[in-house]
């Protein structure tokens, strides 16, 4: 046990830490755990009864831009992914295969349109990160005619809400997919979203039991 960095909370495959939680309090980048941590809570509280969605944490994100065919093949058969109709990537722009990096963008894969659609928050920052991702993910499903499409998205107004904007652009396509079941016509992410969201988060942690 860190004693000196103490657990906030353990939900299902994630765990928080309080230097993690701290990084909610100020202007600070999002850690891997904290986008780990919402994407579980995505999966098995806010979107469980949608099959149609598939949210993969940033850790495996990474590893997957290193694994061979057959391990990614074998990772998306384990998660039936197969027969979701979207998968969302939580991307960073690292290149090694552990932790790390200095920006995050979303990754959004179509299988209904055939795309990897791509929103980045600062430009094309990630541009070459996404881009290697899919090249390696439509392979491992055998779709090689898979297309990458670059979407106009909100654009972060300072050097460190890279993460908060990933979280909020899920929810706001999750929420489209909802209603419409695709994603042409998806609005702008509205800026009050991204601005209230580390609150949102920190009461979320409070009230799934965690510590802040």
């Amino acid at each position: 046990m860190n004693k000196k960095d103490p657990i906030s909370m353990i939900f299902h495959d994630s765990c928080l830490r309080m230097s993690d939680v701290h990084l909610l309090q100020g202007p600070f980048w999002l850690s891997d755990q904290i986008l780990s941590f919402y994407y579980e809570y995505l999966s098995h509280v806010k979107y469980k009864n949608n099959k149609d969605v598939y949210f993969i944490a940033p850790e495996v994100t990474q590893c997957m831009k290193y694994m061979d065919d057959s391990e990614l093949e074998l990772l998306f058969e384990k998660q039936n992914a197969y027969r979701k109709r979207f998968m969302f990537f939580a991307l960073n722009d690292n290149e090694s295969s552990s932790e790390g990096g200095t920006h995050w963008s979303l990754l959004v894969l179509s299988l209904p349109q055939q795309t990897f659609f791509h929103f980045d928050s600062c430009g094309n920052s990630n541009v070459r990160a996404s881009r290697r991702l899919m090249n390696k993910v439509k392979y491992g499903l055998g779709m090689q005619q898979t297309r990458f499409r670059a979407m106009n998205c909100l654009q972060q107004a300072n050097g460190f809400d890279c993460g908060i904007h990933v979280i909020c652009t899920t929810d706001h396509i999750v929420d489209h997919l909802n209603r419409y079941g695709f994603l042409e016509g998806l609005p702008t992410l509205p800026v009050e979203l991204v601005m209230g969201k580390r609150s949102e988060l920190l009461n979320l942690i409070l009230f799934l039991g965690g510590k802040i």
